[in-house]
């Protein structure tokens, strides 16, 4: 089995052609694991007839699962499979969600960057796709490190943001927890503004989302105007890949080196993903003690 690699950007990612997940040996199984870890995400297409079994056991070589988080909808697994869940705008006959986040756009994010010690990497798997929009962005923190201005870029180096954690990437209120839209004092994880990326062991910025993030220990006017000049230099097209889905799709990446975000899309058709996340063995390490 031939496994050919090609870049999706210059800034991330790569797509992996000519394989089956489900059929890897060990030997291939750790050609393509490197291949995420140099290029923090990881495209494979053609996937349509695994199964949710074979997907879970696919996910779990790369670690220790995360059973799914806790969603403005609560916690919604695929059934049968506490470990993976569902991320859809489904519902049943009574109306309640089958999936979480629905069909409202996602902002960037990193996945539960508002824990102690975030998930490693997360997978989503494409089942059912819209009719239009839906698409997949993900944005390389390693570039955009490598890339901010030298005033920025001097100021990162010793920065503690907090992540917010009170509401989901679709601004839903998590299930359990107060409401709190002050930055200086809602729930969340303090973690070095530049980390040391895993895999590769480059410096990466690392920021979590936007929504009621705070620069620790600065005024909340300065706080939000730095934030502000990461952000937008961050995100700026240079640096991110935009995935167009196709049935069968697995796309991976690194929490630790990437953000994502999604598009709208259609709401009057399914869009339905499995996806998987892979626990973190230890906080995120700051590459600048």
């Amino acid at each position: 089995m031939a496994m050919q690699v090609r870049k999706l950007k210059e800034a991330l990612g790569a797509e992996v052609q000519g394989i089956k997940l489900p059929a890897l040996d060990d030997a291939a199984f750790a050609e393509l694991q490197q291949v995420w870890k140099t290029h923090g995400a990881l495209l494979v297409r053609g996937q349509e007839e695994m199964t949710d079994g074979q997907f879970e056991a696919f996910s779990r070589r790369f670690g220790e699962l995360d059973s799914p988080p806790n969603q403005g909808v609560g916690r919604k697994n695929v059934p049968g499979h506490p470990n993976l869940y569902v991320v859809s705008n489904e519902t049943d006959t009574s109306g309640e969600p089958l999936g979480a986040l629905g069909y409202s756009e996602a902002v960037w994010h990193t996945d539960m960057s508002y824990l102690p010690v975030p998930p490693i990497a997360s997978m989503l798997w494409a089942l059912k796709l819209p009719a239009w929009g839906g698409n997949t962005s993900v944005v390389g923190m390693c570039a955009a490190y490598d890339n901010l201005p030298g005033k920025l870029k001097e100021s990162a180096k010793s920065l503690r943001i907090k992540h917010d954690g009170t509401r989901d990437s679709a601004g839903n209120l998590r299930k359990g927890v107060e409401a709190d839209d002050n930055p200086m004092t809602c729930r969340g994880q303090p973690h070095p503004a530049v980390i040391r990326d895993p895999g590769t062991g480059r410096p990466a910025l690392y920021l979590g989302r936007r929504p009621r993030a705070y620069v620790m220990g600065l005024p909340l006017p300065e706080s939000e105007a730095l934030l502000d000049d990461l952000w937008s230099h961050a995100v700026q097209p240079s640096n991110v890949y935009e995935h167009v889905w196709q049935k069968g799709d697995v796309l991976i990446w690194s929490n630790y080196a990437t953000m994502h975000r999604r598009d709208e899309f259609d709401k009057k058709t399914i869009r339905r993903m499995h996806r998987s996340q892979i626990k973190g063995t230890s906080a995120p390490v700051p590459y600048f003690a």
